[in-house]
């Protein structure tokens, strides 16, 4: 009976009820989704109630908050549209056709236009585009990408096909059931992509700080309003002032802006060299990695592969007609994959053989065929095609090879029982451009690599002792693993992995994990799906599959392993710069936070008016942090993030705020005008603010003294041009004095301290590591 298909108005309709073979990840999100997503957050939400407020009590300057959130998410927004054009772009690069029967005709369909039910034939290399049942036709099957299962399995009608695996050999008529998100490999993807959103954990931390600022600045703003309006009976102008002062200041908004500049900038100019970044923040996952764990072919090797050597067999002294007989062989054969591709370069043009049977090579056999009326001839792996006499009798030509890292197949003529070795072929796959360098690089940063592969383990030693990988001698035939607990002894003592089935890929990663190091893995196919979800990093190549590149952090877009480089300078560059600026931004917030809440219990109006606020975030913090971004700097960061941001922000955020509050009592005993303190106090936490920046900046060079000159020419400029837009007063030789002596006093205070917080942490970092741990794991 002759298939006619769906028709034309089954199809309209299946693609209606979104039965079709279109699979939706974050990179389609609509332009209006991304604005969507960024523009409606809590943050805003806040900033939108200060606006209100402010607008209301009439003070428009109080609003100097509001270009920091625009500006903010404009960025974000830009660049989530960049990176979705280039996603899209390259996602179209993927789409392949196929032969549907529709209204009792052949068409070619594009895959992502494919619906359920429809029928579609497939051949010999075609992959399988979405789950389907077996309705005329025999075939081998290689499941191995979505399974693990190394050998072909055999198809026949009423078989079903999961979506990712390819035919191997024969030809199918196939009916789709299950397309689209439905799909067995769609599933996985998801699956796959939940993971992926793990954070890093300077973000993790960064977002940590954020949120728990969001908890508490809503109730101690609150009650600054209240206490101000109904305790102190304080006009509605002035209360609102004071309040979006302690509040603008409790909130780390300039951080999430320097964090989204600085991920952008980086974003950028990988982008020039064809780094695509699903999440700008994965960069900081790569730079602070331990472990990178990669595959032979793909990543140490290209695609390209060559005959290095024909060597004649043990027995055997008939080279010339062997090698007529291996060329004529090549040219009948109708294989098309780059193993014959470089032995028809190698052979040339010749005469075919006149056959009465063709096996095309297959990965359950292990070798192709040819019958002629005489002889039958193989090529294929040596420990399959030969009898185990004719392999221990040339064993030394085979392990020779092997120990050159070389992929050894043999040509044999014989009849259909028994057959006898003419040649042995030695190929080789070229090492990637700039490979050497690249792992000489990784290693030197402190970054220890891991080799895992399908191959023979001796070959993948080779191969990566020749890209210069260290231990590579040190190599394991994982197939005869069988348990967890062999993998984790094997992960400690041996760098190169072979003859690796997909799903121990995932095991290998999570026994390397579980020391606690920082695993990232590339891959290029549906098999490592499974594993690059687990890495704290999964990188792909632009020329692997899409299922691949999408649950990816990173792409290579060029498929270029020396990109690592830029990557990895780039993540340093953030993490360092980031974690310097992190610590002068959370100075100003838990010095606001602090007297916020003595304000409260002293039952005081907050001191602080939002624009002096603005003016001490933009020279002290802002500016300094923006500038410090732009140095490069790829010393690998040492210690926690939070740790090293709170050891340096305390100290300094509680010495202002003692110094400020003292300085306030001093200035009742001497009757100095309150607003002459007020900017005082702003002096006095700048003078800090500046120390701080010495501090974190050590050891000073050029470009750290320009900075601060700018910063500090900044500040005195504008305080005295625009003092009275900032709320900025001349103040008096008495104020000026106390205000000296305070800052001379915090100076020398703020180091005793400092040293005294990094001492108690070192004596209690064993219970905080536990702490982490377990907030971590669960």
């Amino acid at each position: 009976m002759k298939e006619k298909g769906l028709s034309r108005e089954e199809v309209n309709e299946l693609v209606k009820l979104g039965k079709i073979n279109y699979i939706k990840n974050s990179a389609n999100k609509s332009v209006l989704e991304i604005i969507s997503s960024n523009v409606f957050t809590y943050f805003n939400f806040i900033f939108l109630v200060l606006s209100i407020l402010v607008v209301i009590s009439g003070h428009f300057k109080n609003l100097m908050f509001l270009p920091v959130v625009i500006v903010n998410m404009l960025i974000g927004i830009f660049q989530q549209i960049k990176s979705k054009k280039v996603l899209d772009k390259l996602s179209l690069l993927d789409v392949s056709l196929y032969k549907v029967i529709r209204d009792g005709k052949e068409l070619d369909v594009k895959s992502t236009e494919l619906v359920e039910g429809d029928i579609v034939r497939l051949q010999n290399g075609s992959q399988i585009p979405g789950d389907a049942v077996v309705i005329e036709g025999e075939a081998s099957v290689n499941e191995s990408l979505l399974t693990g299962e190394a050998d072909d399995i055999e198809k026949k009608i009423g078989s079903e096909l999961k979506s990712g695996s390819f035919l191997t050999s024969g030809n199918l008529l196939v009916k789709l059931t299950y397309v689209g998100k439905d799909s067995y490999v769609a599933k996985l993807t998801m699956e796959a992509k939940i993971i992926k959103e793990k954070k890093a954990e300077m973000v993790r931390d960064i977002e940590k700080i954020i949120r728990i600022v969001g908890i508490i600045i809503i109730p101690i703003g609150a009650a600054l309003l209240y206490q101000s309006i109904v305790v102190n009976h304080t006009p509605y102008t002035e209360a609102v002032a004071s309040m979006v002062g302690a509040v603008t200041g409790m909130i780390p908004e300039g951080l999430y802006l320097l964090v989204t500049i600085a991920l952008a900038l980086s974003a950028a100019r990988l982008a020039k060299v064809k780094v695509l970044l699903h999440d700008m923040k994965s960069i900081e996952s790569l730079a602070r990695v331990d472990v990178l764990c990669v595959d032979k072919t793909g990543t140490i090797t290209s695609s390209k592969m060559s005959v290095t050597d024909v060597v004649l067999a043990k027995n055997n002294d008939a080279l010339d007609n062997s090698k007529k007989l291996l060329t004529k062989y090549v040219n009948t054969i109708k294989d098309s994959n780059i193993t014959m591709d470089a032995l028809k370069k190698y052979c040339g043009k010749s005469s075919k053989f006149t056959t009465l049977r063709i096996e095309e090579f297959n990965s359950k056999t292990k070798y192709s065929l040819i019958e002629t009326k005489n002889y039958v001839y193989k090529l294929g792996a040596p420990e399959v095609v030969l009898s185990k006499k004719d392999l221990s009798i040339n064993d030394d030509i085979i392990k020779s090879f092997a120990t050159q890292g070389r992929r050894v197949l043999v040509f044999t003529e014989g009849d259909n029982k028994n057959s006898r070795p003419l040649v042995f072929i030695a190929l080789k796959n070229e090492l990637r451009e700039n490979a050497i360098d690249t792992f000489h690089f990784l290693q030197e940063q402190g970054v220890e690599i891991k080799v895992i592969s399908g191959d023979n383990p001796l070959t993948v030693s080779k191969v990566a002792e020749e890209a210069g990988i260290k231990n590579a001698s040190k190599y394991i035939d994982v197939s005869n693993l069988t348990t967890r607990n062999e993998i984790e002894e094997a992960v400690e003592n041996y760098t190169v992995f072979g003859r690796v089935k997909p799903e121990q890929k995932k095991d290998i990663i999570l026994a390397i994990k579980k020391n606690r190091v920082k695993v990232a893995m590339t891959g290029d196919g549906v098999n490592d799906i499974l594993a690059m979800k687990e890495a704290d990093c999964s990188i792909a190549m632009g020329e692997g599959s899409e299922a691949a590149r999408s649950v990816a952090q990173v792409v290579l877009m060029d498929s270029d392993f020396s990109h690592m480089k830029d990557i990895i300078y780039e993540g340093r560059r953030n993490i360092n710069n980031i974690t310097r600026s992190a610590t002068l931004f959370l100075y100003k917030n838990l010095f606001s936070i602090f007297l916020a809440l003595f304000s409260l219990i002293a039952s005081f109006n907050y001191p602080l008016k939002p624009t002096q606020v603005s003016i001490i975030s933009f020279f002290n913090i802002g500016l300094p942090a923006f500038l410090l971004t732009f140095e490069v700097n790829i010393k690998k960061q040492e210690g926690k993030f939070l740790k090293n941001v709170l050891v340096n922000a305390i100290p300094a955020s509680l010495t202002s705020f003692f110094a400020v509050i003292v300085m306030i009592l001093f200035a009742q005993l001497f009757n100095i005008d309150y607003s002459e303190v007020a900017t005082a106090s702003i002096y006095l936490i700048s003078v800090i603010g500046f120390n701080i920046f010495w501090l974190i900046t050590r050891p000073m060079n050029n470009y750290h003294r320009l900075v601060c000159a700018i910063c500090i020419g900044g500040l005195l400029l504008v305080s005295k041009a625009l003092g009275n837009f900032f709320d900025l007063k001349d103040i008096s030789l008495k104020a000026s004095a106390l205000c000296l002596v305070f800052a001379f006093a915090e100076m020398s205070i703020i180091r005793d301290f400092a040293y005294l917080l990094e001492q108690l942490y070192k004596r209690f970092s064993g219970f905080f590591d536990k702490v982490e741990k377990s907030v971590l794991d669960s």
